[in-house]
């Protein structure tokens, strides 16, 4: 039987906590050989390759972990949920990435909500940053903040044009990198899906073969 290690990290101005979980999965060669199996599709507008639906097995093992991570990391009273969790492979050129893609983005601004990144590669092929948004200090997008954000971020845009077809890399001059975590095979980073970040894959080689790709699988969860 796996035993997870367990560190808790803040990040920002804000002291936003993440959670680093090593060893998380009991099984993580399992998931990479179901991965394998899998047929894969665009799902989501932020995520840059193709993703695929888990099956019911992965939690198998790890609901107590994230249980008491969202009690006693994030405050959750009753119960934790899991909205959807997608195997997902990061496949997409810098030259075909959108607007969204080249930015930190947020999975929803309502509290409650957690984000899981698992890190299913035994390669180092990139792990997560986040992010303050400079012109309004923003690190984590909450529903009274998401107005003005996206207004802020119009202004940006027409000031400083658009960013490049790349993959964000440290800081630029709309965003500042606020903390950056290291992937390792079966190591899971949980945050609030409200803070900005994203994928650090600025010069990977990036595959669509799961076995030797950037295979994640992320999860998203509501915590009351």
């Amino acid at each position: 039987m796996n035993q997870q290690r367990i560190r808790v990290e803040t990040v920002g101005a804000e002291a936003v906590p993440v959670v680093v979980i090593d060893d998380f999965s009991p099984d993580p060669d399992a998931l990479v050989e179901e991965a394998v199996r899998l047929t894969y599709q665009p799902l989501g507008a932020f995520y840059p390759g193709p993703r695929a639906p888990v099956g019911a097995a992965y939690f198998k093992g790890l609901n107590g972990v994230i249980a008491a991570v969202a009690k006693q990391v994030f405050g959750a009273a009753d119960r934790v949920a899991c909205d959807r969790a997608l195997y997902s492979i990061s496949t997409a050129s810098p030259g075909d990435l959108s607007l969204a893609q080249r930015i930190p983005h947020v999975d929803d601004t309502e509290a409650g909500k957690l984000a899981i990144v698992h890190y299913l590669s035994r390669a180092d092929l990139g792990g997560t940053a986040f992010y303050r948004h400079r012109s309004t200090g923003f690190e984590r997008i909450t529903p009274d903040r998401h107005r003005a954000y996206l207004d802020a971020l119009k202004a940006d845009f027409a000031a400083h044009c658009e960013p490049p077809a790349d993959y964000i890399d440290g800081d630029t001059v709309l965003f500042e990198q606020t903390a950056a975590f290291r992937p390792a095979f079966n190591r899971a980073l949980i945050y609030p899906g409200n803070l900005l970040h994203c994928a650090c894959l600025a010069g990977q080689a990036l595959s669509p073969d799961p076995r030797v790709g950037r295979l994640t699988v992320a999860s998203f969860l509501t915590a009351r």
